[in-house]
């Protein structure tokens, strides 16, 4: 009797072991599901569709990308919602939110540099009537404009900067919000009739190569100068998923090439371009995944 209670202890014992396997196998397989932040930015799009190919086809993990406002990005990723964001433009642009944020956040890093934030017109319009930010305030060039410049969504950086410009330069102008796309139709259209428009807009941007363009000077510097862009990861992430954070965290695109991706992409994906770029560039593909287990 006692040697067959001990017999079917040890059985219960056993498969309370092999339960415990397999359910460590399911926490495993779920531990390899990440949240990837995304805001409706043609460079962003890119840069985020290249990380979610190569982790899900690299490095095995189950991407979900989740599309909402910069601040709510930056909210998400603070509250642990969402495992990672890679469109932290700093140190000026969103210096609000990583004033807000920062201590509740991780910084993994440089994703590309050398970004600039600014005011653009086709360069159709003479630049002897409109070279600067301060030739905003001559009545011709504010009547020709309508007293209005085309920006994006009112949650951007470049949004609040743009506020700041209106203010420091008391221009008078109503500062139009829209989506990306909303801002580059409005451009497409003004330049299809040779209208008069000034956009808020950034580099890199797909738009530079689609349209004749130039930055207007902003001689107070109210912009900021260089910028870089950063991936930014919730606390813990680096424990969670340390392949997927070393992976991160050797991404580095060369401008030229994100705008690249973006201006292909304008007429077939981004995620058909971003696969196409994989492709072509294994060896830059090898040095994001060196020393990643």
């Amino acid at each position: 009797m006692i040697k067959t209670l001990r017999h079917t202890m040890k059985n219960l014992l056993g498969s309370a072991i092999v339960a415990a396997g397999l359910a460590a196998g399911a926490v495993h397989a779920e531990d390899k599901s990440i949240k990837i932040g995304w805001t409706a930015w043609s460079d962003c799009e890119a840069t985020t569709q290249i990380a979610k190919q190569i982790l899900e086809q690299k490095l095995g993990y189950k991407v979900e990308l989740v599309l909402a406002d910069i601040g709510l990005q930056y909210q998400g990723v603070a509250k642990g919602d969402t495992d990672v964001m890679l469109m932290a433009w700093l140190p000026t642009t969103h210096q609000n939110y990583w004033a807000k944020f920062k201590d509740q956040v991780v910084d993994l890093g440089i994703l590309y540099d050398n970004a600039k934030l600014g005011w653009a017109v086709p360069t159709y319009i003479p630049e002897s009537e409109l070279k600067s930010i301060t030739d905003l305030t001559k009545p011709e060039v504010k009547k020709q404009l309508k007293g209005t410049i085309q920006g994006i969504d009112p949650g951007a950086g470049l949004t609040q900067a743009s506020e700041k410009v209106i203010k420091a330069y008391e221009l008078g102008y109503h500062l139009q919000t829209a989506s990306d796309a909303a801002m580059v139709a409005a451009l497409d259209r003004a330049v299809k009739r040779k209208e008069w428009i000034v956009v808020t807009t950034w580099s890199p941007h797909w738009m530079f190569a689609q349209y004749p363009l130039r930055y207007l000077d902003e001689p107070k510097g109210v912009m900021g100068g260089a910028e870089a862009i950063h991936a930014v990861s919730r606390k813990g992430f680096e424990t969670d998923h340390p392949s997927a954070a070393a992976f991160i965290k050797n991404l580095k695109l060369p401008l030229s090439d994100l705008e690249a991706i973006m201006l292909k992409a304008k007429s077939t994906s981004f995620e058909k371009e971003a696969a196409a770029y994989i492709a072509a560039n294994p060896d830059k593909v090898a040095a994001w995944l060196k020393g990643v287990q």
